[in-house]
């Protein structure tokens, strides 16, 4: 346990950790309560996974081979998204913006711009749709909105190259070499499908659907025939290597349509986080308050032990 509370790996020279959920549950049924929630539903959803190639000729990586050595083999190539967090507007951040249009259902607009709302991740990512579905609504069924998803992709990745260097005596060692690659200079590479989704009435509710879309990005480097000596030129004045690789883009996005609804769920009770201490305040305020109802009340009256049986508390309680 570290000074301020936090759960830290035994090995103090990792940077790695674990989570406190702060859900526990001991196996009581009786400490099972229903609890109201409003929260939004799944309509239905689409799941895409989309590829893209980039070929890179001449790829420059430093640090520069140590003079007199030169490469024997490569041990492993990776690619990673760059991402620069002290400005997330950087355009050399990996990123997938979507372009997506409908035909059979209308984004909701005001002033000539679709609106959009709040969605679970707390920015306004969920577009609120509309479609006449009376026709769907008469066979008890949802209607179909078809799409069209245009996706572009900017900003640059890192490759990192592994190579097993020897000197003239053949001693071996390791070195890393580095290069960001932009992916798109001038124009985003594109990437375009088609989808079809579900979405619900339109008429026999108080709001209306809402349409949410969100993408994931990795990438995958190689390098481009495979072999080390056509692939990787080192030069013997300058140490540097050039390399000729082939970067694939793996891309995942899904839609969904969601609509606000309440739902009941069984629940173990609120949360109680234990706090750090401090050493100065005895006494500190709640976060959340107290349920107040007759339920709650009765439960919190009852005093039976574990062994006991509900009825009985009931009768202790009357």
């Amino acid at each position: 346990m570290s000074c301020f509370g936090g759960n830290i790996s035994p090995d103090v020279t990792t940077n790695c950790c674990t989570a406190n959920t702060i859900c526990r549950f001991d196996g009581n049924l009786r400490n099972v309560v229903s609890e109201p929630i409003f929260v939004q539903k799944v309509y239905d959803a689409v799941l895409f996974n989309l590829q893209g190639l980039k070929t890179v000729s001449g790829q420059c990586f430093r640090p520069a081979i140590p003079r007199g050595h030169r490469i024997k083999k490569v041990l492993d190539i990776r690619c990673k998204k760059f991402f620069n967090p002290e400005d997330i507007e950087d355009p050399k951040n990996l990123t997938v913006n979507t372009e997506t249009t409908i035909s059979g259902a209308h984004f909701v607009e005001k002033n000539n711009e679709p609106i959009r709302v709040t969605g679970p991740d707390g920015t306004k990512s969920e577009h609120i749709i509309y479609a006449d579905t009376t026709d769907c609504e008469e066979e008890n069924q949802g209607t179909s909105v078809f799409g069209t998803q245009n996706i572009q992709i900017t900003g640059n990745v890192i490759i990192e190259i592994d190579v097993l260097i020897v000197d003239r005596c053949d001693c071996e060692s390791v070195l890393t070499l580095r290069a960001m690659v932009p992916i798109a200079t001038t124009t985003p590479l594109l990437l375009t499908n088609f989808f079809e989704i579900c979405i619900p009435s339109t008429n026999n509710t108080a709001f209306l659907p809402r349409f949410a879309e969100f993408c994931n990005i990795n990438c995958e480097v190689r390098l481009a025939t495979n072999s080390t000596t056509r692939d990787l030129l080192l030069d013997q004045e300058s140490g540097f290597v050039t390399a000729n690789v082939i970067i694939a883009l793996c891309v995942t996005c899904e839609k969904k349509v969601v609509v606000p609804v309440q739902l009941c769920v069984l629940s173990t009770g609120f949360v109680q986080l234990s706090p750090q201490t401090s050493p100065i305040c005895s006494t500190f305020p709640q976060l959340f308050p107290d349920q107040i109802d007759e339920e709650s009340r009765g439960r919190r009256g009852c005093k039976c032990s574990e062994e006991e049986a509900v009825s009985k508390c009931e009768d202790d309680k009357d």
